[in-house]
C-alpha cells in the first residue's frame, strides 16, 4: 500500500451545510479532510490526526475560536486559517493575536479559500535557511542585516529594519498592530498605532514604489500588515 502524501486538513465549523461544501471543495483540490463541529472535539482531532493545517470558525457551540486557538498554541504550531464574520474586526484581531495565521471572511469564494491554504502550507513547509531571502526585487539578509534592491543596499534605521524583520520572519502572515507595537516599542506602547503607520510609511518609501505597487506589502485595514512572498495568491494588493 502506498503512503498518502496529500496534505491533511481539519475543518472546524458547526454549520453542517458549510462543512459539506468545504469538504467537496477541498477534496476536489486534493486534500484529505477531517471535520469537527465543536472546539473540544477539534482539539481531540488535532491530537489524534496531526493535520497539516486547520480551518477554524470562531463561533462554536462550546468554546470560542479564540479559546481553541490558545489551547492549540500551547501544544502545536499547526497553521490555522480562521473563518470570521464580515466586519467583526475586534474578533479578527483577537484571533490573530491568539495565534491564527490568517483569516477569511464569510461569505468567501472557492479560489480565495484555496489560495490562502496554499500560502499557509507553503510557509509551514519552508525550510529555514541562512541564505538571503528574496521578495521580488528585494533581498533581505537577516544575519548581516543587509537589505538591498537589484544589488544596491537600502539603508534602514534600526527601527525600520526591526519592522521589516518582523514582517519577513512572519512572511505571508498578518502581523497585527498590537504585535508590532509590543515587539518594537514594548507593552507601554499599546494603542499607539500612529507609531506603526509612521514607520511603515518610511519603510515603504525606502523599499520603493515599484516593490510596494507589486503587492508585496499589504495593509489589512485596522488590523495590521502582511509581507507576501507571492503577490496575487492571497489577499488583495495595496492600492
Amino acid at each position: 500500500m502506498t503512503e498518502d502524501l496529500r496534505s491533511s486538513l481539519l475543518v472546524v465549523d458547526d454549520e453542517e451545510a458549510l462543512l459539506a461544501v468545504m469538504r467537496v471543495t477541498l477534496e476536489a483540490a486534493g486534500y484529505r479532510v477531517r471535520e469537527a463541529t465543536q472546539g473540544r472535539a477539534a482539539l481531540g482531532e488535532v491530537a489524534l490526526s496531526s493535520p497539516d493545517a486547520i480551518i477554524l470558525d470562531l463561533k462554536l457551540p462550546d468554546l470560542s475560536g479564540v479559546e481553541v486557538l490558545r489551547a492549540l498554541r500551547s501544544i502545536c504550531r499547526t497553521p490555522v486559517l480562521v473563518l470570521s464574520v464580515l466586519k467583526d474586526e475586534a474578533t479578527k484581531v483577537a484571533a490573530l493575536d491568539a495565534g491564527a495565521d490568517d483569516y477569511i471572511t464569510k461569505p468567501f469564494g472557492r479560489e480565495e479559500l484555496l489560495a490562502r491554504l496554499r500560502t499557509l502550507l507553503r510557509r509551514a513547509n519552508a525550510v529555514a535557511s541562512d541564505r538571503p531571502l528574496r521578495f521580488g526585487p528585494l533581498e533581505v539578509d537577516l544575519a548581516t542585516q543587509w537589505v538591498g534592491r537589484q544589488g544596491r543596499q537600502i539603508k534602514l534605521s534600526a527601527t525600520e529594519f526591526q519592522l521589516l524583520r518582523l514582517l519577513v520572519v512572519n512572511a505571508d502572515r498578518i502581523v497585527t498592530h498590537r504585535t508590532i507595537l509590543a515587539e518594537l516599542w514594548g507593552p507601554r506602547a499599546e494603542g499607539r498605532v500612529h507609531y506603526v503607520r509612521t514607520y511603515m510609511a518610511k519603510l515603504r518609501l525606502k523599499l520603493g514604489e515599484e516593490f510596494d505597487a507589486a503587492g508585496y506589502l499589504q495593509s489589512e485595514s485596522g488590523i495590521g500588515y502582511r509581507l507576501v512572498s507571492r503577490p496575487g495568491e492571497a489577499g488583495e494588493a495595496r492600492p
